[in-house]
């Protein structure tokens, strides 16, 4: 338990790090930070809120998710994924409402780390995960069309739908400049790093983006002209005001961030540990997480979470230990105190182009079209989980997508659940792989009972046995393969054999494990059952089920 709670920066720090690591990780954490700058700017500008929160809050959980968490290589900060939600609280309950949010989410992701829930989120299922990430991926596409084509629409619906009849209505406005500024920078960001791979091709983008427009003095939007100077100062941390009646408003948005952003973080932890031969540790991963939400929060930052992007690029460029994610963070917190005021000149079509990119990586269309290939149910729940989240709302798809899964999982595990008449197969197939099942008294009726007896498969249980003709004496339910029984399962239990017993059959239970055995002495199953009855060997209850007879006769 000690490991499970113990940062991976403190255990490598005690095991030792060598000066060649040292220096691999300073290099990557310098290239990741300088990486990291117009994404925390483009993600906070597209979630509502103005450019320093995004810079403050790569900062902030860069260095606290490095220094803290479960991952050798995890880089923190705002990430795409967090823009939809982000955005929404900010239009319905303003800046203050976000940070309140933010500051909840905090701590719910530090209790799910606690209470080691960090194990379970990696149940949800891929197709769920898909689903609402290329959701987000096409609505931060849609989102960036106004300054992508330059239409400067001032009031842009929040609506999908309403959002692309504005723009096929404002399409006379498009600006050429922009169109040309938003392309260049697509292309200069995914070919250029295929030449150079060590130098970002965004930063580029925006450096001869911001050039052109200031030199040829072009008609863009900039950052200046919608949101003004970009502060080089960190504001005094302060609590939020929260009393019971935001906490009820905000409650359903904040576990939204919690969920969304544990299962981005330990997605991102896992794709790392695949990349460097790691093993990371997922419920201090969520502490640290849950902790930075926190502090970001006092700052007036908003969510972070682990970065798949940035993580695999700090992999790439030789990040082995935490701190490469801790430069990172020093890295934005040098370039926001000295480069802060020169920022203001990026074109926002430069940085639409780059979310662009962002929202291409993110829709896993490869992925998406190879889901559509499998079974129905990942079908159903990626199709639903991808339409609630352009359609409606994210934090719908999430509910709604989790639901949809569980009784998905209900059926197919209802599905597996088998109640045989071994009984009437021996005399069927004349089967005699069993000496003593196939010398059984006609009085006596076996039924085998595969898959764990659960909620979704007690009715399905109950019907097959109580709707069997009673023409015998004794049934003995061979139970060797039934893994667990939920209060449900124990309730259909007692009724078969309340129902049985009323009707002068006895019920033997065989194959009773150990642990099955104590399940069944918690839930007063020894009420209804004399515990003799109750055996770990078939030999043993075909014994028991003949001298019963013979005291019939």
């Amino acid at each position: 338990m000690q490991k499970e709670f113990t940062p991976k920066l403190f255990s490598l720090i005690k095991e030792g790090i060598n000066k060649e690591t040292i220096t691999k990780d300073i290099l990557s954490g310098i290239i990741v930070g300088i990486v990291a700058l117009p994404l925390a700017i483009a993600f906070a500008i597209a979630s509502g809120v103005s450019p320093e929160k995004g810079i403050i809050t790569a900062i902030i959980a860069g260095i606290i998710i490095a220094t803290f968490g479960g991952s050798r290589v995890q880089i923190g900060g705002p990430t795409g994924a967090f823009i939809v939600i982000v955005y929404g609280i900010v239009q319905e309950f303003g800046i203050n409402g976000l940070t309140i949010a933010t500051f909840m989410a905090g701590f719910i992701i530090i209790a799910m780390g606690v209470l080691r829930l960090g194990n379970y989120l990696k149940f949800i299922p891929y197709s769920l995960v898909v689903g609402f990430t290329s959701g987000i991926a096409l609505i931060i596409f849609s989102s960036q069309i106004n300054d992508f084509l330059g239409l400067h629409i001032a009031n842009l619906p929040a609506n999908f739908i309403e959002k692309w009849i504005v723009y096929f209505n404002s399409f006379n406005k498009l600006n050429w400049y922009a169109v040309l500024i938003a392309t260049c920078t697509i292309l200069i960001a995914i070919y250029f790093q295929k030449l150079f791979k060590k130098i970002p091709g965004s930063i580029v983008a925006i450096v001869i983006a911001t050039i052109a427009v200031k030199y040829f003095n072009l008609p863009v939007d900039t950052i200046e002209s919608n949101f003004g100077e970009i502060p080089n100062t960190f504001s005094l941390p302060s609590l939020p005001l929260v009393d019971f009646s935001t906490i009820q408003a905000l409650i359903q948005p904040a576990f939204a961030i919690a969920i969304l952003g544990s299962i981005e973080s330990l997605l991102s932890a896992v794709v790392s540990d695949s990349m460097i031969g790691g093993k990371h540790r997922s419920n201090m991963e969520l502490i640290a997480q849950g902790s930075a939400n926190v502090i970001s929060a006092l700052f007036g930052g908003i969510p972070a979470t682990g970065a798949i992007a940035r993580t695999a690029t700090n992999v790439k460029n030789g990040g082995r230990t935490p701190l490469a994610g801790i430069i990172h963070g020093f890295v934005l917190l040098a370039i926001m105190l000295l480069f802060a005021p020169y920022a203001k000149l990026i074109p926002m079509a430069c940085l639409a182009g780059i979310l662009v990119v962002v929202a291409y990586h993110m829709s896993e269309w490869r992925q998406f079209k190879s889901i559509l290939k499998g079974n129905r149910s990942d079908i159903i729940i990626l199709l639903t989980t991808f339409f609630l989240t352009v359609i409606f709302d994210l934090i719908i798809a999430i509910e709604i997508g989790i639901v949809l899964a569980s009784f998905m999982f209900m059926k197919r595990m209802s599905e597996s659940v088998h109640v045989k008449n071994i009984t009437s197969e021996l005399k069927e197939k004349e089967n005699l792989f069993d000496e003593e099942l196939s010398k059984l008294p006609s009085e006596i009726i076996l039924f085998e009972i595969n898959g764990p007896l659960f909620f979704g498969a007690a009715r399905q249980f109950q019907e097959t046995i109580t709707n069997h003709k009673k023409d015998c004496k004794i049934i003995i339910l061979r139970m060797r393969y039934v893994p667990m029984i939920d209060a449900t399962g124990f309730q259909s239990l007692k009724e078969i054999i309340k129902i049985f017993n009323s009707e002068g059959i006895l019920i033997i239970l065989s194959g009773i494990s150990p642990d099955l055995r104590k399940s069944l002495r918690k839930n007063d199953m020894y009420s209804c059952i004399d515990r003799k009855y109750i055996v770990s060997d078939i030999n043993v209850a075909i014994s028991k089920a003949k001298n019963y007879l013979s005291n019939l006769i």
